[in-house]
This record gives structure tokens, C-alpha cells and sequence, in this order.
């Protein structure tokens, strides 16, 4: 018998076996002269979870067992686990234990699940919303296209960085985001994740420390991982980082570099104001501490806020794209790096992606040029301020954090529920929802579970689906999924 997507994927939930234990890992602590006993047994560790010798969900020995073991103390052990989580590699759970945390690439696959809304009601996944004005202008630029001579942007695959038209139409664009920037100190991006990759590449390396939100989007996570730079995240409230706790950090030394979403950013929608944007520009600029400034929500903001990059001219990177705020396809990114480093941003793409990718850049600058971008940026905020209308009328007092101009929404969780209990009881409803591991940069705090409201969901679709989710969290967890409380 053959199974629909939604069965798929509620199975695959259910059926996760339980955690294994780690009763048989004993490590050998080897002695290295001016090595600290905690430093010997987190790398240690970390080498075992990248060789799988600790797999995805494993158990860790209690800090108890694992002291007795190798014949340290309670606090070695300690403080190692508790740096193996700020690093993203084990997480503790209150009355459970320590465990292995899957690796980021795998907690993408589990959680960002993109189904036919036919199917299932997919919430896991900040998409612009698709309506049929998108269509058309899709159609129309197509056309268009397809009427022209293409050759001087389909022949060439230089400069890397972009044609110059293409720049020029960039140029347009960050203007109305507040920032300044010469053509040649701008490139032309698959995305802003693209973007990002670059910057933090030009200018961190393996080891170096990083700075973001405690809860951040999964991409900066990524590619810790992937470069090899130590992340670690900062207490946030409704503005985003905290000035003092940024200070603490940047005055303990060895910070390199800082990833922030000021504008909406992923998952909790907080929004820095001018004031806090001018606070953090001035503790990096005083620390002499880079700020990538990830703005791909930007777009979608109605008030003129300033740049933290643009007050940063040599310390600051720009980040934005058409992917949430005009159309989700329309994967175009601008990246803007201080003058310093067009040369070396530039030779990173050439390894990266050889050249920008000149088709959905021509489609991106027809739109700027004769106003559909600026106009369906316009439908973008409509649609949002409609969608979060209805998050506020069916979810209400359960929404921990949000804003009208946000695709998406962040739940608290209920006392008795854990978050992979809701998500499985969710998908059992044929609804995909994120809980908060793939965000978790630092403490994580309370929790919760991010709901998106983009996508081709219609407005009684969306309050439909969002009224089962309510009902859920309304309902006592099974036995097996109930989080023990006083």
C-alpha cells in the first residue's frame, strides 16, 4: 500500500527510536603539556561526533560516570559538556540527560520539510507568499524576455561580481534600505545565505569566535560547522542582542566577528531600532569587531531604519535578497563588503559559484527598473499585516513573540508538552511545524515552536490549520511525550 506525503512524514516522527545510551564510549584522556583536562575531553568529543563514533541522539554518560571513568572530577566533566553545547555538538535536556545533537545538515532535512499544501499544511519553511499577481509578473518578465536580445547578460560569465547594469539596479535597491555603497563594493549573490557565506568567509577563520543571537537562523549555524569558527549566542529581548551582554562579550577578548538579523529576525521577529542599531555599531566599532549584517527581511520593513554596516564603512558587511520579501524563486542577493575587501570577496565567489548568475539578475533588475519589485515588496507587507491578523485572532496568548510585518510566528510551548511531542502531534494532523533546535545559538531559555505563514496558504487555510494547531497545544500530551513538572 502506497503512502501519501503526510502519512510519510507523520510515520517518520513517530517512529524515531529512542535514544540510545553512550554507556559503552569511554575515552582516553591523553596528557598534552599546558592542556587543560576539560579542553582534552571536549575535543575529545567533538572528534568522536564527527567520526560517528557518537552518533545523532546518543545518550551521553552521566557527568558522574564519565568523571569516575577516567578518573577526573565532576567538574571537568562539567564544563566540558557544557562547552560541547555551546559549540553545537551535545544539548541538554532537564531530567533527561546530555545527548548528541544531530548535525545541522540533518536537523534542516527533519525540520524544513517542504510539502504540497494539498497534503500537508506546511509551516516549517519562511516563504514569501505566492499570489496571483506574482504569477503574472513571472509571466510578463518571461515574456518579455523571451522577446529581446539576451545576449549581452547570457554570453558572458564576467565580471564575477556582476554585470554592470545588474550593479547599477543593486545600487537602487540598497539605497532604499538605507544603504550607500559604489558598484564595485557590491556583488551579485545566489541569495543572501550566498552573500553571508562569502563575508563570514573573507574574514573568519577556523577557530575564530563569532558572535550572534541566542536563537538565530539555522544558516549561520551551518556554517560554523562548516568553517570551523566557534558561535556563540547572546542574550536577545525585542530589539534582538543585548548592548550590555554584546559589551561583556567583546571586552573578554578574541571576538572576530558578528552575525545579526536585525530587522524581523529568524525565528522570534525582533526589530532593532535606530537606537540599538547605533549601540552596536559603536561597541564593534570600538572593539574593532566586523558586523555581517544578515537584511533579508529588511525589505519588508515600512519605516526607514539605518544601517548597522553603513555606519561601519570599514568593519561592516551588507547582506540582503529578493528571496522573502519580492518572490521566493527569485533567489538574487546583494552582498556590499567594505572597500577593503572587494578583491577578496570577489576571489571567494570565483570558488565558490564561478560568477553571479546573470538571468535571474536581469529579471531582478527589469523589476527594480520599471517598479514591480517595490511594488510586490507592497503585496508582501499586505499579505503579512493580513496573515499575522489572523495568528493574533486564533493563537493569541500562546504567541511568544512575533510582528505585523513577519512570516512567521513564535509559540510558546505548554507546560506538559515537549517540543519534538508537538511536533508530533502535529504531523499527525498533517501539519509540519519547527521547534527551536535548529535555532539554538545559545541558551536557549523557554523554547518554542515557529509557525510560517508565506507559501501559496490562503487566508481560511491558514486560520483553519492555525486553529488545529491551537487545539493541540489546548490538548494534555500522551504519557509518553508528557514533560514531567511540579
Amino acid at each position: 500500500m502506497s503512502l501519501s506525503n503526510s502519512d510519510r512524514f507523520g510515520r517518520f516522527v513517530e517512529s524515531r527510536a529512542p535514544l540510545a545510551a553512550a554507556a559503552e564510549w569511554r575515552p582516553v584522556l591523553p596528557r598534552r603539556k599546558g592542556v587543560t583536562k576539560h579542553k582534552l575531553l571536549t575535543d575529545l568529543i567533538i572528534a568522536d561526533v564527527e567520526a560517528e563514533i557518537l552518533k545523532p541522539g546518543t545518550r551521553m554518560p552521566t557527568h558522574r560516570d564519565l568523571a569516575h571513568a577516567l578518573r577526573v572530577s565532576v567538574q571537568t566533566v562539567s564544563i566540558s559538556y557544557k562547552e560541547a553545547e555551546r559549540r553545537g555538538v551535545l544539548r541538554g535536556e532537564v531530567g533527561r540527560g546530555t545527548f548528541v545533537r544531530d548535525r545541522v545538515t540533518e536537523r534542516a532535512e527533519r525540520f524544513m520539510l517542504d510539502r504540497s499544501p494539498g497534503q500537508t499544511a506546511d509551516l516549517s519553511i519562511i516563504r514569501a507568499v505566492y499570489t496571483e499577481a506574482h504569477e503574472r509578473a513571472s509571466r510578463q518578465v518571461m515574456a518579455r524576455l523571451s522577446d529581446g536580445d539576451n545576449s549581452a547578460f547570457m554570453r558572458t560569465c564576467r565580471p564575477i561580481a556582476g554585470l554592470d547594469r545588474h550593479r547599477g539596479a543593486a545600487r537602487i535597491w540598497l539605497r532604499g534600505l538605507g544603504v550607500e555603497a559604489e558598484a564595485d563594493r557590491i556583488l551579485i549573490t545566489n541569495g543572501a545565505a550566498h552573500g553571508l557565506f562569502l563575508a563570514v568567509a573573507s574574514v573568519v577563520h577556523p577557530g575564530d569566535l563569532v558572535l550572534t543571537e541566542n536563537l538565530t537562523d539555522h544558516g549561520i549555524i551551518g556554517l560554523a560547522t562548516l568553517l570551523g569558527f566557534t558561535l556563540r549566542g547572546l542574550p536577545t529581548d525585542a530589539e534582538g542582542i543585548l548592548p550590555e551582554a554584546l559589551e561583556a562579550a567583546c571586552a573578554s577578548g578574541g571576538v572576530k566577528a558578528m552575525v545579526l538579523i536585525p530587522s524581523l529576525g529568524n525565528p522570534t521577529s525582533h526589530v532593532a531600532g535606530a537606537g540599538r542599531r547605533r549601540e552596536i555599531a559603536d561597541i564593534a566599532a570600538r572593539y574593532g569587531i566586523f558586523v555581517i549584517e544578515d537584511e533579508v527581511y529588511k525589505p519588508l520593513l515600512d519605516e526607514p531604519l539605518p544601517s548597522i554596516a553603513q555606519m561601519l564603512p570599514e568593519l561592516g558587511f551588507f547582506a540582503t535578497s529578493m528571496t522573502k520579501s519580492v518572490m521566493t524563486g527569485l533567489r538574487v542577493g546583494y552582498l556590499v563588503v567594505p572597500p577593503a575587501y572587494s578583491i577578496r570577496v570577489g576571489s571567494i565567489m570565483r570558488v565558490t559559484s564561478w560568477s553571479a548568475t546573470n538571468l535571474p539578475a536581469e529579471i531582478a533588475s527589469l523589476w527594480i527598473e520599471d517598479g514591480t519589485a517595490q511594488a510586490l515588496v507592497g503585496l508582501q507587507r499586505q499579505e503579512a499585516r493580513a496573515r499575522q491578523a489572523i495568528v493574533t485572532q486564533v493563537l493569541g496568548d500562546i504567541v511568544a513573540s512575533s510582528h505585523p510585518l513577519s512570516l512567521c510566528a513564535w509559540l510558546k510551548v505548554p507546560p506538559r508538552w515537549t517540543e519534538e511531542g508537538l511536533v508530533r502531534a502535529l504531523a499527525q494532523r498533517a501539519i509540519a511545524v519547527t521547534p527551536s533546535d535548529p535555532f539554538v545559538a545559545g541558551e536557549l531559555g523557554a523554547g518554542g515552536i515557529r509557525v510560517c505563514l508565506g507559501g501559496r496558504l490562503s487566508h481560511a487555510a491558514l486560520a483553519e490549520t492555525l486553529a488545529s494547531v491551537r487545539a493541540t497545544f489546548e490538548q494534555l500530551p500522551p504519557v509518553f511525550d508528557a514533560r514531567l513538572i511540579g
